[in-house]
């Protein structure tokens, strides 16, 4: 197997200045030729290039607070140990709360960190059918990570595990009799969560270069748009019973895929607006991780007005040892929360336009 390719432009990644003013940067995007693992190159995809951004100075604070939180309290063999801090989803949301933020994983001040939080989550894989953990939630977040940490880390065992992983994912799919995905691999029914989460993972990794069928991204859409509402709402299962966390998802899914133009997607885009000031309050984080992508993707203008929000309740939240309140674990919690915040920076190619 040839060696991991790495990315020459990481050592700009850890050069944050004092000040709140993100710098530009650039990095090149190396990516997984599924046939021999060789590193090939994107067709028409050059240098990523960050705009110099103010970030707000109190997300720089809440965000630099929570990073220190979960370096403290991670623990040797990568997790946490709180109740879900040791599920690979969780380590993998961790990881990627690190890598959002533009830390260098390789030479950074959180780079052991972000390395442990990988292997941790390569050692949890099933070697003979890919899986991740023992729910597909663990699985695609885990494998989500993996998507983003390729090429960034000097880690031979990426670039397989993370094959393995999507080659699962694609398998559960054909197997399901909706086309999406539930919790785990066999499952034969399905939920916009648990499909949510599966795509998100196949954007990933297929922007990272594995190859994934376009079939099974339009399998798994028809589906999510299939528990739509007329009104552009999204439930669980059905078009009943839709909710501001379910349809954030499905906007964000069709804004990645580029499938935006629709009357549906429209509607969906109104609701989320008409619902800025909403908090889930079973899943609070979960919400907030993907609403800020939906609306960044869908409306910039209203992504600004729940931005801003968002900031001041995250910091008003913030416990004081950096981490966030919750029923799911502090790790999650703080990870979650750290993501929602992570569009302020724009570095995981996940959060390109």
């Amino acid at each position: 197997m040839p060696s991991t390719p790495t990315t020459g432009g990481l050592k700009s990644l850890s050069a944050k200045p004092h000040s709140t003013m993100r710098m530009r940067f650039q990095v090149p995007i190396i990516l997984l030729g599924l046939s021999g693992l060789s590193p090939l190159p994107l067709p028409g995809q050059g240098l990523l290039e960050r705009r110099a951004d103010v970030i707000p100075a109190q997300a720089e604070l809440v965000y630099e607070k929570g990073m220190k939180f979960l370096a403290n309290s991670q623990l040797e063999q990568g997790q946490w140990s709180d109740g879900s801090g040791s599920d690979p989803g969780v380590v993998g949301l961790c990881a990627m709360a690190f890598l959002a933020h533009g830390e260098d994983p390789v030479n950074g001040p959180y780079a052991q960190h972000i390395r442990k939080s990988i292997d941790y989550i390569i050692g949890q894989q099933n070697e003979g059918n890919g899986y991740i953990g023992n729910s597909m939630y663990n699985h695609a977040f885990a494998t989500t990570a993996l998507a983003e940490a390729y090429g960034m880390i000097p880690n031979q065992k990426i670039a397989p595990a993370l094959q393995k992983a999507v080659k699962l994912i694609l398998s559960a799919q054909e197997r399901n009799n909706f086309g999406g995905w539930r919790y785990t691999p066999d499952s034969r029914d399905a939920d916009t969560t648990v499909s949510g989460c599966q795509l998100v993972a196949l954007f990933a990794a297929r922007n990272a270069g594995v190859e994934v069928p376009d079939k099974a991204i339009k399998k798994a859409l028809t589906y999510l748009n299939n528990n739509r509402s007329a009104e552009g709402s999204y439930g669980y299962t059905s078009g009943s019973g839709g909710k501001p966390t379910l349809t954030a998802i499905g906007v964000m899914c069709l804004s990645i895929a580029k499938q935006t133009d629709s009357k549906g997607f429209e509607n969906s885009v109104n609701y989320l607006k008409k619902n800025l000031d909403y908090r889930d309050r079973h899943y609070p984080y979960y919400f907030e991780y993907y609403m800020s992508q939906a609306l960044f993707h869908a409306d910039e203008s209203a992504w600004n007005e729940w931005n801003q929000k968002n900031i001041r309740y995250m910091s008003t939240i913030q416990n004081s040892d950096g981490s966030f309140p919750g029923n799911h674990g502090t790790a999650f919690s703080t990870a979650g929360a750290l993501l929602s915040l992570a569009l302020n920076y724009r570095f995981l190619p996940i959060y390109e336009k």
